[in-house]
């Protein structure tokens, strides 16, 4: 009877994987891939359905981690970061065909691209309501990945890692807070690329970044200076005075409205430059995805922008979503994906989500002293440094104020690519933490510097040294 039982288990566990939820065919692809693939959904609390999709590892997907990837915003989805970042198929500019990624993060790692939270891409609510907050979402993300391992017990025991960017920076810390605590989890480590760790060292650091990067000019820093600054220290975040809050809008609208990609300042803005809000055939379009200047008027303004409106799209600016937008609204995707006639049709950033999203957490530093007071995480941030968005200056403000141990000093990080060794970008490392930044990578690195960030992430989760 033992050795039945155990047969059984060993049977029920090799097709453990639910069948229904497997892409056995994906449009738009020459050739159908060698390695498993699922699209489905995993029930959190209230009625809320988030869209998965799960493919498998590349080398040894029985043993190697699973990685957790989740896009930012808040809002927007992580079919980006498969499309157009580290996934195993690329998007072209036609919207109907993919190409095969050589550097896909499939090639070492089981990667699970989650639509979170509900109203997100192709994820929904049963009582079609969107409101929500980084508490709710830390927890259905969290109440996700338990059903993730319960539809594919097999891959419970390897390794887990939680990645993700931008808005990445709230919910991967606060769901590896959750994470941790259980012990039915593998947690080994968190990634997090460009991501917002700190409202105020964003919103200080950008403004030195910004001067150093030739936008501000003479007369406009002396203002600042002078009315921002006292004894040596600048406030460019929460300050009263009137004179630093012009000042401070004069900056908002050099980054923001100027026609500069705020993604990637030395890159061009695909589309041209267009206004942060117009009204396109009766439909309000926001172009604005900044976490800069949280208590600005502007932000006021979008709101009550947003409210006169019946219809409201978000699009990120100086991006180009149409083609994973025509791709993934394809009804034979969205067939091939198994997606629910419950779920709305695909957009890169659900305005409705972002616009009633509660920001519970201007910083995430108690989250991170915590996974590192575990003394067995591996942690990494990392920064493309010519992003204006997240930058990276203030990621490197926030890795310092957690004041670890110093391992290994501030160096050069080196990669091969066919020009041979070339310098990746720099890297300081702490007790179970590292800085690292990309060189000439904007907001997503992945896009930017492929190859750069595939040896990147091939450094995290193996533990080599970076």
């Amino acid at each position: 009877m033992q050795v039945l039982c155990y047969f059984l288990l060993c049977l029920l566990g090799c097709e453990a994987a639910p069948a229904a939820d497997e892409v056995v065919f994906l449009p738009g692809l020459q050739k159908q891939p060698s390695f498993r693939h699922y699209s489905g959904y995993l029930s959190v609390s209230d009625g809320k359905h988030l869209h998965y999709w799960f493919v498998e590892s590349q080398k040894n997907p029985s043993s190697d981690p699973v990685v957790l990837w989740l896009n930012g915003g808040p809002g927007c989805s992580s079919l980006d970061g498969l499309l157009t970042e580290h996934g195993p198929f690329l998007i072209q500019d036609d919207g109907a065909t993919l190409q095969y990624n050589p550097y896909s993060w499939n090639k070492i790692a089981n990667m699970l691209y989650l639509e979170s939270p509900a109203g997100v891409g192709f994820s929904y609510s049963d009582n079609k309501k969107y409101v929500t907050n980084d508490t709710e979402v830390s927890m259905n993300n969290f109440l996700a990945l338990k059903e993730f391992f319960r539809l594919f017990p097999e891959f419970s025991s390897n390794e887990l890692f939680l990645t993700g960017e931008s808005y990445g920076g709230i919910y991967i810390p606060t769901l590896a807070e959750r994470v941790m605590e259980d012990g039915s989890l593998n947690l080994q480590g968190v990634a997090v690329g460009n991501g917002m760790s700190s409202y105020e060292m964003n919103d200080n650091s950008l403004v030195y970044f910004a001067y150093y990067h030739g936008l501000l000019g003479s007369r406009l820093w002396a203002e600042l200076q002078t009315f921002c600054c006292s004894d040596g220290k600048c406030n460019f975040y929460n300050n009263q005075n009137q004179n630093c809050t012009a000042s401070l809008l004069e900056v908002q609208d050099i980054v923001y409205s100027s026609g500069l990609n705020m993604y990637n300042l030395y890159a061009s803005c695909p589309g041209g430059v267009h206004p942060r809000v117009s009204v396109e055939q009766g439909q309000l379009v926001i172009r604005d995805l900044g976490h800069l200047f949280i208590n600005s008027r502007w932000n006021q303004k979008l709101l009550g922008l947003a409210s006169l409106h019946k219809s409201v799209r978000l699009d990120p600016p100086c991006t180009n979503s149409t083609p994973s937008s025509l791709y993934l609204n394809n009804a034979f995707v969205r067939g091939a994906l198994h997606i629910s006639p419950e779920a709305l049709d695909w957009v890169i950033c659900s305005s409705e989500v972002n616009l009633n999203y509660g920001r519970l957490y201007l910083d995430v530093r108690k989250q991170y002293l915590k996974l590192l007071s575990a003394l067995k995480y591996r942690v990494l941030v990392y920064n493309g440094d010519v992003d204006m968005a997240c930058n990276f200056l203030g990621d490197e403000w926030f890795v310092e104020s957690l004041q670890q141990q110093v391992e290994v000093q501030r160096r050069p990080w080196l990669y091969d690519d066919v020009d041979g060794r070339q310098v990746g970008g720099f890297v300081k490392e702490f007790d179970n933490i590292a800085f690292l930044t990309v060189k000439g990578s904007g907001h997503m690195v992945p896009t930017d510097k492929p190859v750069a960030a595939f040896t990147m992430f091939t450094r995290f989760i193996q533990r080599q040294p970076y």
